[in-house]
């Protein structure tokens, strides 16, 4: 399903928030519309507990979108810290449509290791294209 121009109720999510993961209940029941993925442009490093979507690597990082309230999207501005820690921006996906995403500058994540799949909930799987 492609989304032209932008939704302002949609939003790309990529780690804790993914269905069965431990913030999940935080989208208050918000209607999943697919499984998606962003372009090869971006970095997915591992902060500890959750990750951080970083912008300008050649990774395609894994996710979900969600059709979201204001009250959710100011739900998860509060738990992403927007614009403290995490700047909620728009991102185009490798489908052509545009959402909001929760996206980290390079200083928050220095030293971070990458996720080399680009998958969250693959974080401790070895990429199968390495020797």
């Amino acid at each position: 399903m492609r989304t032209t121009g932008t939704d302002p109720r949609l939003v790309f999510v990529y780690g804790t928030l993914l269905a069965g993961e431990r913030n999940h209940h935080v989208l208050g029941g918000s209607r999943l519309v697919r499984a998606a993925r962003t372009p090869a442009a971006f970095e997915l490093r591992d902060l500890g507990h959750f990750p951080g979507l970083l912008r300008g690597g050649t990774q395609a990082v894994e996710g979900e979108v969600y059709d979201v309230t204001a009250r959710v999207l100011a739900d998860l501005d509060r738990l992403e810290d927007h614009p403290t820690f995490y700047h909620r921006e728009h991102i185009i996906l490798d489908d052509g449509g545009v959402v909001w995403s929760y996206v980290l500058t390079p200083d928050k994540v220095a030293g971070c290791p990458v996720i080399d799949s680009g998958n969250w909930r693959h974080r401790n799987r070895p990429r199968k294209d390495l020797p």
